[in-house]
């Protein structure tokens, strides 16, 4: 892969048989006068500001994702805001360089095409400039291994950017699933390039960046940061902000425990009045010490079991089914009660 710098990608000009490749995604012919081409360095296995991290293996996926992506700016996925189009995806070791953690230096180095026209000359003579040069990808990842413990980091304990016995908290990256844009952008997460979201430096954060950021989550239950405050075992502050962001869950969580309660309530009477038919002997005393100790889904399967039971032991027939008894009862035990 042909670094940024080198002569003949600063001419902007197609290198041998990049033309037949970027036609792939034209609908006419281009010539190599119709189109200015460079190279990004996407992103890279540096511990970013945000204290993620791609995976070797993550770039080599995402090398075979990004080919044919779109790039826009700022993470504004919007028609208009296309500037570019990436026909060609490699990762690459750089000799003699390594990461923060003293491994091997590897990036995710892309090429990419501007048509040239009228329009798209300020964008190239920003990138010739140096003025568009950070950038920013927007994927998805399976998984985000924690440092520290291997464990999903949205459920341990451990909290990224934390030192715990002189060993760096950051998520590793794992196994994306799809890279679905790539953006000019101020300040990218990566210091080299730009890694999966903008760097949030303030409040002032655009919505649709925010969108973006949560998309590399893990698909499933996130323990956020703020929550891992709680279970570190450490002294915290907190901000006015997540004072109120942890009222509104406690708020939450209150109403859905009584709602709980209630249920588990409602299945505790079902299984007692069950049990007079299934289990006569079985003294009241006993039967609370068993349904106090079970959960909700325990005693919908034990309610499930009374049912079957009881049908076989006290058959019932509505009132209003007349005297043939050759016809099939559907009725449940709690209809005749």
């Amino acid at each position: 892969m042909n670094d940024m710098n080198s002569m003949n990608d600063i001419s902007g000009k197609p290198l041998e048989g990049e033309l037949q490749l970027i036609n792939n995604y034209t609908r006419k012919e281009l010539g190599e006068e119709d189109v200015y081409v460079f190279s990004v360095v996407l992103c890279d296995n540096e511990t970013d500001r945000d204290y993620e991290k791609f995976s070797d293996e993550a770039l080599n996926k995402l090398a075979q994702l990004y080919v044919g992506v779109t790039g826009i700016a700022d993470h504004d996925p919007k028609s208009q805001n296309q500037r570019a189009r990436i026909f060609s995806c490699n990762t690459e070791e750089v000799s003699g360089k390594v990461n923060s953690l003293g491994e091997p230096y590897r990036r995710l180095v892309a090429r990419a095409y501007v048509p040239r026209n009228e329009k798209s000359e300020e964008l190239i003579m920003e990138l010739d400039s140096g003025i568009k040069k950070e950038v920013s990808v927007g994927c998805a990842v399976k998984k985000r291994i924690c440092s520290v413990c291997g464990e999903d980091i949205s459920l341990c304990s451990h909290i990224k950017g934390r030192d715990y016995a002189g060993k760096l908290c950051y998520a590793l990256l794992c196994e994306p699933e799809d890279a679905y844009e790539w953006s000019f952008v101020a300040v990218p997460a990566q210091k080299a390039a730009g890694v999966i979201k903008a760097f949030e430096k303030n409040k002032s954060t655009s919505d649709t960046v925010k969108r973006c950021e949560k998309k590399i989550r893990y698909k499933g239950g996130e323990l956020l940061d703020i929550e891992k405050k709680l279970f570190c075992g450490e002294e915290q502050s907190f901000s006015r902000e997540e004072m109120r962001e942890l009222a509104g869950k406690f708020r939450s969580l209150e109403k859905k425990a009584l709602d709980g309660e209630y249920y588990r309530e409602t299945l505790i009477k079902d299984v007692r009045g069950l049990s007079a038919v299934v289990l006569p002997g079985l003294s009241a005393d006993i039967l609370m010490s068993i349904t106090d100790e079970l959960s909700a889904s325990q005693l919908g399967e034990l309610k499930k079991a009374f049912e079957s039971k009881a049908s076989e032991i006290l058959p019932i027939r509505p009132q209003l089914s007349g005297n043939d008894s050759s016809k099939k009862n559907n009725n449940t035990l709690y209809k005749n009660i």
